[in-house]
């Protein structure tokens, strides 16, 4: 009994003792921490209070991302990716003392060491000087490692075109702030641009972020455009066209492609080209042609002509215009055929592009039936898409045409239109008159209704004539295996200041499959030099190019199959 009491003494002296010692394990810890506080206090008050002035708060930017193009597919077209500029606040980094440590922030930036050196000297008043813009942020994050005083990043974000050159003119390009300023990405910068947030921070010494206090601004991110562009019909347009200005010594030309239910713009290419990924060595020819710039559309415009002759009743599908010996005198100008066509149906008329016989039509309509017909297509005005700085072209009101004026315009001179226009009316013919505004948005849902400006009947009527120019007259090398196609050849002598040269451009403006349309292209080709100049020579093959191709990835369905022998079958089965 007196063993286990003793025991049991022993025990409660070991706890005690256990207590002793973390009690002065504690009580040591906090004399020394309130040492430490009475030294900082009493010794260090003035680095206290100059590394508490060091820290600062501010207002910094928060840049936001500007939204995404993409194809109607999903094809991403221009994307922002985010980039690093590196500055250096010079006094910070005087402070340091480490000048002599450049070189190796030099070599870290990949910039010349004597480059750096000037700017940091030349720019010692100003607080951050810009050593590198548009990094890497892999780079950026380099440079950063290095901890040289007063170096910082600040976060932006530049464009990236994936397709280059192929979609350069019709997307345009951004500034160095990433601000659209040409094509699509100006015309949708409301929607593309975000806007930037705001927050204040906390900041050392050497200008890095300690912590976020609060955001003052939340940063709206842009908004992504989904484009009616198939780039697959875009590269198509783009390989052609360039194909056909180098091959005809072309200055320049242009491509639309525009999908005839809908309205949507399922290509638009130009050459010469531009990169708006090498602004350098990418071309300076950032003008969309197609757009931004109108022309006479010559033997194109004849088409209208007739429609309006069909609407107005003043012209049947079997009228017979007779064109003579080749030549008509309105006023004091005399108006040829190349190759006389006597008496002449209108289909024979269109087909063979008869100047004459669209002088005789031209003077026997209403004008003001005519103009009206014509201001309904879209000519004269600027269209609805939000294409930046379009043109309107030239459409004189009639109350001011004369003989000659009538007769001129009806085969396309003294008058101006953009390729876009023209192509929008060609598109209107093949949706059986009825008028819808291109446009550059994919459409969700029922394309708009549109508005009735031709009947069907006259669209119906006009469109087997323009067959005819196909398979009879001037534009032959527009066929496509398989498919009818209607269109309309022009060729135009370009006026340099008031006298009309032999410069020439050619063009073809065309639907395809003729029995329900379901793509419209129209082609310029300006200036070739090659010695073939006429539309239906250097225009009417890149549509066929193009078509064959276009057709095929849509799947559209051919309308002219000719009845062909088993042994032709199977030979081209064996191909």
């Amino acid at each position: 009994m007196k063993i286990r009491r003793t025991e049991a003494q022993s025990s409660a002296r070991q706890f005690r003792m256990r207590g002793y010692v973390v009690v002065g394990v504690f009580a040591a810890t906090a004399v020394g921490l309130i040492a430490r506080a009475a030294f900082l206090q009493i010794y260090e008050d003035e680095f206290l209070q100059r590394r508490g002035m060091n820290a600062t708060s501010k207002i910094v930017s928060v840049k936001a991302r500007r939204g995404t193009i993409f194809d109607r597919n999903g094809e991403a077209l221009a994307v922002s990716v985010p980039v690093d500029t590196v500055v250096i606040d010079v006094p910070e980094m005087r402070k340091a003392d480490v000048e002599d440590s450049l070189p190796t922030l030099a070599h870290v930036l990949q910039v010349d060491p004597e480059w750096l050196e000037n700017r940091v000297s030349s720019n010692a008043a100003s607080h951050h000087v810009q050593l590198r813009t548009r990094m890497d942020p892999d780079d950026a994050a380099r440079v950063m490692a290095l901890h040289f005083p007063g170096v910082s990043t600040e976060r932006a974000y530049k464009r990236y075109y994936s397709a280059g050159e192929v979609t350069g003119h019709l997307l345009g390009m951004t500034d160095f702030d990433d601000k659209g300023q040409e094509g699509l990405e100006f015309g949708y910068e409301s929607i593309l641009a975000g806007e930037d947030g705001l927050k204040r921070v906390i900041t050392d010494g050497k200008g890095r972020t300690i912590s976020e206090i609060e955001s003052k601004r939340t940063v709206r991110q842009g908004q992504d455009l989904y484009t009616s562009i198939d780039l697959r019909i875009q590269y198509l347009a783009y390989r052609e066209l360039k194909a056909a200005v180098q091959e005809y010594g072309a200055k320049s030309g242009s491509v639309i492609v525009v999908d005839a239910r809908t309205g949507e713009v399922l290509a638009e290419a130009i050459q010469p080209m531009f990169n708006p990924n090498d602004r350098i060595h990418g071309g300076r020819n950032f003008r969309n042609i197609a757009m931004l710039d109108a022309l006479e559309p010559g033997s194109t415009f004849k088409s209208f002509w007739v429609a309006a002759g069909l609407e107005t009743g003043k012209l049947k599908t079997d009228t017979i215009i007779d064109t003579g010996q080749g030549y008509v005198q309105v006023a004091n100008k005399v108006f040829k055929d190349e190759h006389p066509i006597g008496k002449a149906t209108l289909a024979m008329a269109l087909a063979k592009s008869s100047n004459v016989a669209l002088a005789h039509i031209g003077l026997m309509l209403n004008r003001e039936s005519v103009y009206t017909l014509l201001s309904n297509l879209g000519f004269g005005k600027v269209s609805e898409t939000q294409y930046p700085a379009e043109a309107g072209g030239r459409l004189i009101h009639f109350s001011r045409w004369k003989d000659i004026d009538v007769a001129t315009m009806a085969h396309g001179y003294s008058v101006s239109v953009t390729p876009f226009q023209l192509v929008s009316a060609y598109t209107t013919i093949a949706a059986g008159g009825v008028r819808r505004p291109l446009t550059f948005r994919r459409i969700e849902g029922l394309p708009p209704a549109g508005t009735q400006v031709m009947s069907q009947r006259t669209a119906s009527e006009l469109t087997t004539m323009l067959e005819s120019v196909i398979t009879e007259g001037t534009g032959k090398k527009a066929q496509v295996r398989g498919y009818k196609i209607a269109g309309k050849t022009g060729t135009v002598q370009k006026l340099i200041g008031n006298t009309y040269s032999q410069r020439y451009r050619g063009l073809f403006a065309g639907m395809v499959p003729a029995s329900d349309p379901r793509l419209v292209a129209l082609v310029v080709i300006d200036e070739p030099t090659s010695g073939l100049h006429r539309g239906g020579d250097v225009a009417a093959p890149v549509f066929a190019n193009i078509m064959t191709g276009a057709l095929r990835l849509l799947s559209v369905r051919p309308d002219d199959l000719a009845p062909i022998s088993t042994q032709v079958a199977l030979v081209e089965d064996l191909r």
